[in-house]
């Protein structure tokens, strides 16, 4: 006797709300999402097995290889109380959008009387922009050419304002030469700063070594 066989049915499976969710999803990331600043320079650190993170709310003094120093902060609240206060005290004139403009910015390696020329110009002739360094001085004294000084406790200064002191770290590309590293943590120790941390490029820790068995005892 035949069997009958019953029809088979294709399977049909509604993605109307996967594509919605997908694209729900693509829209908060592309509105959510803030683009870090180009940094003005690029610099490759040398390694340790240091396990330490950059802490937050960090005032960070980058240092290429000619040994020319940048200023940077990446407290946006801290940063606006500082350029305001800096604008007013050193006489520049910064415009309220040329303020916004360095809050939102990246780090700044040039003297006090380029900046209103260097946040007037628009992001992509800021790239070209010719830094030279911060000027810094071994006299503490004189903040006309030790102007690196004079960028820290206007940032620190700002960040108590808030509650917020912020730590300071040093990141030196590896060639750059040790003494002008040497002399930026001297004028910042003869300032009465120093707390800092250097930043490095982590690496595996030797096996063997006393950071190893150090590391193999906590684990333990």
């Amino acid at each position: 006797m035949p069997k009958n066989k019953l029809p088979r049915k294709s399977t049909h499976i509604d993605m109307t709300a996967m594509c919605d969710v997908a694209f729900l999803l693509l829209t908060f990331f592309m509105l959510a999402t803030k683009f870090k600043p180009d940094e003005p320079v690029i610099v490759t650190t040398p390694s340790s097995i240091s396990q330490i993170k950059i802490p937050p709310n960090a005032i960070l003094l980058t240092m290429d290889p000619k040994g020319q120093v940048f200023f940077g902060y990446d407290n946006t609240e801290a940063k606006a109380i500082m350029i305001k206060d800096m604008s007013e005290s050193r006489m520049l004139n910064l415009t309220p959008e040329e303020q916004q403009q360095f809050v939102i910015g990246a780090s700044f390696g040039g003297s006090l009387s380029q900046l209103k020329e260097y946040l007037s110009l628009d992001p992509y002739e800021r790239k070209k922009f010719p830094f030279k360094g911060v000027p810094i001085n071994d006299s503490s004294s004189d903040l006309t050419y030790n102007e690196l000084v004079y960028w820290v406790q206007s940032a620190r200064s700002a960040g108590d304002n808030i509650g917020k002191t912020p730590r300071i770290c040093i990141k030196a590309d590896s060639k750059t030469p040790y003494p002008k590293v040497k002399k930026v943590l001297d004028i910042l120790v003869d300032n009465e700063i120093d707390r800092f941390n250097l930043i490095t490029s982590a690496e595996a820790i030797p096996s063997g070594s006393a950071a190893d068995i150090a590391q193999q005892g906590t684990d333990g």
